[in-house]
């Protein structure tokens, strides 16, 4: 197969901890599909440790785990987001936000000691985190006459296709999502049927 058609995410929260010289950093991973959820767990974190110094986070997202962002909200930088960012790049984990809250304990940790901090939280954070694996799915829609729903539903069944809507009517439509790898063996069956009209519909 020429391209890796899973990925590993998270299907829950965790939490992690870590403490250096009194600083407490507590590690929260989240699972991520979109940017729009940073901002309303930030506040959260906010508003539920109000004495804590500095909240930093790193987060990965998209199946081909290319979209990514690291900050490091106040504390030197590249010593908080990026190194929390190395500790998803190295489990190759995507669609995961991961926040670490540091409350100050005193005494400075130097560079090293916070690179080291910002890793071992998320670490602990990841390694409480159930890790699952998904398949990277496209979606399409088929459209056709009432009297090709045997065949369809037959294909459907026989390449196990997921169901996401379906309408019967005399002209029936149903969206389904197909996994990338055995994509192009369902599209050359679909193709052979006259009568059946695909689309491909962007997610």
């Amino acid at each position: 197969m020429l391209f890796d058609d899973t990925y590993k995410t998270i299907e829950k929260p965790a939490e992690g901890l870590f403490i250096d010289k009194g600083s407490k950093f507590l590690a929260f991973a989240y699972p991520m599909n979109s940017e729009a959820e940073l901002k309303p767990i930030l506040t959260a974190l906010r508003a539920e440790h109000t004495k804590a110094n500095h909240f930093c986070y790193a987060y990965r997202l998209s199946p081909d785990r290319n979209v990514f962002r690291v900050n490091d909200d106040g504390e030197p930088s590249g010593t908080a987001g990026r190194p929390i960012l190395n500790t998803l790049l190295s489990a190759d984990v995507t669609n995961i936000l991961i926040v670490v809250v540091r409350y100050f304990g005193g005494t400075l940790l130097g560079v090293p000691g916070l690179i080291n901090a910002y890793k071992s939280a998320a670490a602990e954070a990841l390694s409480a985190a159930e890790i699952s694996e998904k398949t990277i799915n496209d979606r399409y829609e088929l459209r056709f006459g009432y009297l090709m729903m045997n065949d369809v539903m037959r294909l459907i069944k026989e390449e196990q296709l997921n169901i996401i809507t379906q309408q019967f009517d005399n002209d029936c439509s149903i969206v389904f999502e197909v996994r990338k790898a055995q994509l192009n063996k369902v599209l050359q069956r679909i193709e052979k049927q006259e009568g059946i009209n695909v689309k491909y519909l962007p997610q």
